[in-house]
């Protein structure tokens, strides 16, 4: 067996010794080769050691330094996410009428604000909504949306550029390369999809004296739905980088039953799953009520007009379409979510106390716990301030905080190892 093992470490030190490494350290070829099998294989091992150390330390820095670019574009998605909202709220997005592949100039002068104003008097908002708009009012939303339109494209620089570095010298780890594509082309659609929001608002199908124009509340769901799932990527994908897949926590003292710990541990995990899926679905039907200013009934809590179910929550036909048509039903639906996201994540809360789960993870379900009262505590705020621009985009950005809380947990999920007492 002994002679196997050496030969075999033989056989790794003549690799080694033609690699530059071994060149490097040891010019002297023809010394060592004189020297006997022992001396070749401490030699060997010594160097194939410093090697990966080396490789291992440079792989450690490679992985901190995309960590945190993927970090910082999540924060630069959560930021557009916010401009988005407030683009929303204060009726801007539908201010700038032509979209172009590297953007907007800037009116410099007041021939040029001119001539983007008498654009967008070509179209239903104006005609419709603000016949009595100034100059001087048209410029603040024009602005607002350029801000959110640059922003977005700025994101894509911001990814593309550090990107493709990572990839040309080799930093990025096995398996990142899929990810980077995926998030390239969840961009690319993420712009095209923001204008295919945008033109349902400048489409000139608003007939009825009672139509609004404004943008299609499924577009607009699809657009946030899928901003959320970018953010969502980058998030987790940096914490992969950043946060190391050790020992984490997981100890139930009276347990010994190793058995009867991954039970729990798959019932803690997929209660952590359920409640991100939940909170997703919480965030997108707040996209339906902001889509329909649903916000703006209905201004009371936890009754809606002195009735738990009104009147009026199911009065279109076919009734599938209350869901996402109807004001009433829009709100009722996102309440529902949001008080059952409420429970969840407090039954969540309670169950990791009782199994005493604690390290990080513990931590993070803290987080998920404080970050859902607070959005609740938001939500309420935002309806009876009838949606004023500064509670619901508070409200918006606590959605984004709750969500990296809930993508945290889950993530250090991941990382729960056994740990029998």
């Amino acid at each position: 067996m002994n002679i196997i093992i050496k030969g075999f470490l033989f056989r790794q030190f003549s690799i080694l010794s033609r690699s530059f490494v071994l060149k490097i350290q040891h010019p002297n070829l023809k010394k060592l080769k004189s020297m006997n099998l022992n001396s070749k294989i401490e030699i060997a091992l010594y160097h194939s050691d410093k090697i990966i150390s080396n490789f291992t330390s440079r792989h450690s820095l490679s992985n901190k330094i995309v960590g945190y670019w993927l970090l910082s574009c999540s924060g630069m998605v959560f930021v557009a996410v916010t401009l988005g909202g407030i683009t929303r709220l204060t009726e801007s997005g539908l201010s700038i009428v032509t979209w172009k592949l590297l953007g907007e100039k800037i009116p410099l002068n007041e021939v040029s604000w001119l001539n983007e104003f008498e654009k967008y008097k070509q179209f239903p908002e104006f005609k419709m909504i603000n016949t009595n708009i100034t100059l001087q009012e048209f410029k603040q939303i024009w602005l607002m949306e350029y801000i959110h339109r640059m922003w977005g494209r700025l994101i894509g620089i911001s990814f593309i550029i550090p990107a493709s570095y990572f990839w040309i010298n080799n930093m990025l780890k096995p398996g990142m390369k899929k990810n980077i594509l995926i998030l390239g082309i969840l961009i690319g659609c993420q712009g095209l999809l923001g204008w295919y929001m945008v033109k349902s608002g400048l489409e000139n199908d608003f007939m009825k004296p009672s139509d609004i124009p404004r943008v299609s509340q499924y577009r607009l769901a699809a657009h946030l739905g899928l901003a959320i799932i970018i953010y969502t990527k980058f998030l987790y994908t940096a914490l992969d980088h950043l946060i190391p897949n050790e020992t984490n926590g997981f100890n139930i003292f009276k347990l010994k039953s190793v058995d009867k710990q991954l039970k729990l541990l798959k019932r803690l995990k997929l209660i952590a799953y359920s409640s991100k899926c939940l909170i997703f679905f919480t965030i997108i039907s707040g996209a339906f009520v902001a889509g329909l200013d649903a916000g703006l009934i209905y201004n009371t809590f936890p009754k809606m007009s002195n009735k738990w179910i009104p009147d009026d929550i199911l009065f279109l036909k076919p009734l599938i379409k209350n869901f996402t048509e109807n004001p009433v039903t829009v709100q009722f639906d996102h309440r529902i979510l949001a008080i059952s996201t409420l429970f969840l994540v407090t039954y969540l809360a309670i169950i990791s106390k009782k199994y005493k789960l604690c390290g990080r993870a513990a931590t993070a379900i803290l987080a998920v716990l404080i970050s859902t009262y607070m959005q609740a505590f938001l939500g309420i705020f935002t309806l009876y301030s009838y949606v004023s621009t500064h509670s619901a985009t508070a409200h918006q950005s606590g959605s984004l905080v709750l969500l990296s809380t809930i993508v945290w947990l889950c993530h250090e999920m991941k990382c729960i190892k056994k740990l029998p007492k």
